[in-house]
């Protein structure tokens, strides 16, 4: 079964949601929980302005905000190394384990889906 676009958004609020309490929940570092925080950011805005049901003002297609989170997923691995060298296993592991949920949640979605905006 795949996610449609408008449960796609639900859970997309849901993520920001996540992202802004776990550098609490987590004991996230400094540099990880500040680049949490805008991460989280970031996905609102993606969100906020994705052509779908959950979306605001809607100027990015679905399509193409689901090619960004297949490359966040990506990305999130180097983030994962990259803060796991500087501050430790903590933030590692949490990013390889949020990137690949990420690319879990992308995997899917169905992307195609039609869109009742």
């Amino acid at each position: 079964m795949k996610l449609n676009s408008k449960i796609h958004g639900v859970v997309d609020y849901a993520v920001v949601l996540f992202l802004w309490f776990s550098p609490t929940l987590f004991s996230l570092p400094s540099l990880s929980a500040n680049f949490t925080y805008l991460l989280g950011g970031i996905h609102l805005v993606l969100t906020l302005l994705t052509n779908f049901e959950m979306g605001v003002i809607k100027v990015i297609p679905f399509k193409i905000h689901g090619l960004i989170e297949l490359i966040v997923s990506i990305a999130l691995v180097g983030v994962a190394f990259y803060l796991g060298s500087v501050e430790g296993n903590v933030p590692q592991y949490f990013y390889l384990g949020f990137a690949a949920a990420v690319f879990a949640t992308w995997a899917v979605t169905d992307y195609k889906s039609p869109v009742t905006a």
